[in-house]
């Protein structure tokens, strides 16, 4: 490791440095989870197959529910019932013969019919039939075969398992069952699998492909946390009044990172394709946009809401999620800003929201300005005038898209709420230090991104930012064309991030996610305590901590606050670097 010849995955697993650490990972997947889990064995479509799944997911049962991911690889250790039936296999990776700890058939085949079990869920129909049929042609009958499952299923208290296995063997073995609905998958053109629903939860399957996915497979009957992280939630969740999630997945198409979502396959190819075309650095001057605004502009018996709202009645309209009230934008190479209902989605207007929010977007530009003065990568963003004598607005330029035509990469973001498998509404549910646990396992430069992370942490507290959370946080994920896997994982520039204490009702605000147990009333000490238990050492943490007080400190030497709300804000700053450098 100090010769740069070996790179750590985590504490006994190292991988060559310059092998593909991903590759590497998937083929020696089993030797892995031996040595991380020694008193399980592999259970469910890991157990018939030997191998993870396509989406990458190894299955184990033992002695209680438990999950490591590494970079692109989940194992998955579910809790094994009280008279597991298991069997060793002789299996192969690169490194030597392997001997393995499986249930057998007829258990793997019970395991398939359990509802709430992932392990289960992610046995596709036609290894269902097959392993059924085995069963039935090694028992002589089909009766034979359906005594011995009873038999099995009612020592572990699986009756109700034993009696859906018994009624597949029983009935002429089909196809997938009728679906409710169902809804093909598609990123940057390329379809990468269905989700169908059946009335009562969701299945995801994915398409046999070799190419990289974003997309993996969640709980039993629950959305794959990436395509959950997509959906439209706050203002345009309200404007959409979905009666469910199916209601609201299937009311547009057209979501970030170029992910399309449509009952008709030929959508995949033909809705437009997101990637950039106006730069808005050749349209800004003096932090200002100098283009044209061809976007939902108020008229006399219609307010701005009313206009943007009046924009995602059509299902071609890009969805997007986060709270905040915004419009999905085209930026041409003419400079001209147009809503991207059939144009490709390349920018996001954010305008005041109105009832004393209106410095909203003042506030932010300055937040997103302090961090890029103090070295974080951020959003290109600029302030746009709005017409009607409104408010002005705040204008980004999306970075999970392709720069131009000639760039052929995969792009996807995903949020930490997804990389942690958490729910949307669990967003300010957990810790920094469990968020820099879960970027170790994504990470391709987890050293470097638990630091950026720390320092992220650092000017949250800095300039009061509470909506630093786990949907605000995300990594970006970078696969060349054709690649297997993703060939770089990064934490993504900053894209939100306020001053919360200045605005109405939110003059008490904390961190969104704690530090060091705490939310408020943060201290240098503090900092380099959670650096430590990321992986730091405590001299690292001091100077990133050192540092952005010292870069903060300069950046507001030359600030012209914009309005009485970021002027409170600035001295909040000012106030919060005295108390936190030492």
């Amino acid at each position: 490791m100090e010769t740069g010849r070996l790179v750590q995955i985590m504490r006994g697993i190292y991988i060559a440095s310059e092998d593909d650490a991903d590759a590497v990972l998937f083929d020696h997947a089993l030797r892995i989870a031996a040595y991380l889990y020694p008193r399980t064995y592999l259970c469910g479509p890991s157990a018939e197959r030997l191998t993870p799944t396509p989406d990458r997911h190894l299955f184990l049962s033992g002695r209680r529910n438990a999950r490591t991911r590494l970079r692109t690889l989940e194992i998955v250790q579910t809790r094994a019932p009280d008279a597991p039936e298991t069997e060793t296999a002789q299996t192969t990776d690169p490194m030597s013969d392997l001997r393995v700890r499986r249930s057998t058939l007829r258990f793997r085949y019970l395991e398939s019919f359990r509802r709430r079990s992932e392990a289960g869920a992610e046995m596709p129909i036609d290894m269902q039939a097959d392993i059924a049929a085995r069963l039935v042609w090694n028992a002589g009958g089909k009766k034979t075969a359906i005594m011995e499952c009873w038999r099995l299923a009612e020592a572990n208290g699986w009756r109700a398992e034993a009696g859906r296995a018994e009624a597949f063997i029983a009935t002429p073995l089909r196809e997938a069952p009728p679906r409710g609905k169902a809804l093909h998958v598609g990123w940057h053109g390329e379809k990468i699998g269905v989700l169908s629903h059946d009335g009562s939860g969701w299945r995801w399957e994915q398409t046999a492909t070799e190419d990289a996915t974003p997309v993996r497979t969640g709980a039993p009957g629950r959305l794959p946390p990436f395509i959950e992280s997509l959906l439209p939630e706050g203002w345009l969740e309200r404007v959409l009044k979905p009666k469910s999630e199916l209601e609201l997945i299937s009311s547009g198409k057209r979501y970030m990172s170029n992910i399309v979502i449509s009952e008709d396959a030929d959508d995949l190819r033909t809705l437009p394709a997101d990637m950039l075309e106006g730069r808005l650095e050749a349209y800004t001057k003096e932090g200002a946009f100098a283009g044209g605004y061809a976007g939902p502009a108020p008229v006399f018996d219609e307010t701005l809401e009313d206009r943007m709202s009046a924009l995602f009645a059509s299902d071609e309209t890009p969805r997007l999620s986060r709270v905040q009230i915004k419009a999905p934008m085209n930026l041409s190479h003419a400079g001209v800003l147009r809503p991207a209902g059939e144009l490709a989605f390349t920018h996001i207007l954010k305008p005041s929201p109105g009832a004393g929010f209106e410095d909203l977007p003042l506030v932010e530009a300055a937040c997103l300005a302090a961090a890029r003065a103090c070295g974080f990568e951020t959003v290109a963003h600029a302030m746009i005038s709005m017409p009607g004598n409104l408010p002005d607005a705040l204008l980004v330029e999306r970075f999970d898209i392709r720069r131009d035509r000639n760039d052929r990469r995969k792009v996807a973001m995903e949020d930490m709420a997804s990389v942690r498998d958490a729910a949307p509404s669990e967003k300010y549910e957990g810790s920094i230090e469990q968020a820099a646990r879960a970027l170790r396992s994504v990470s391709s430069d987890t050293e470097a991104d638990v630091a950026v992370l720390l320092g992220r942490a650092v000017l949250a507290w800095l300039i009061a930012d509470g909506v630093c959370h786990l949907k605000n946080l995300a990594v970006l994920r970078v696969a060349s064309d054709g690649a297997e896997n993703f060939t770089s994982v990064r934490l993504a520039p900053i894209y939100d991030a306020v001053t919360t204490r200045v605005l109405p009702g939110l003059e008490s605000d904390h961190l969104a996610l704690s530090l060091a147990g705490k939310r408020n009333r943060l201290s240098s000490r503090d900092f380099v305590r959670a650096g430590v238990t990321m992986g730091m050492n405590a001299g690292e943490a001091r100077d990133i901590v050192a540092s952005l007080c010292g870069c903060l400190s300069a950046h507001l030497e030359d600030v012209e606050p914009a309005s009485d709300r970021v002027n409170q804000a600035v001295e909040i700053w000012k106030e919060r670097i005295e108390t936190t450098a030492d």
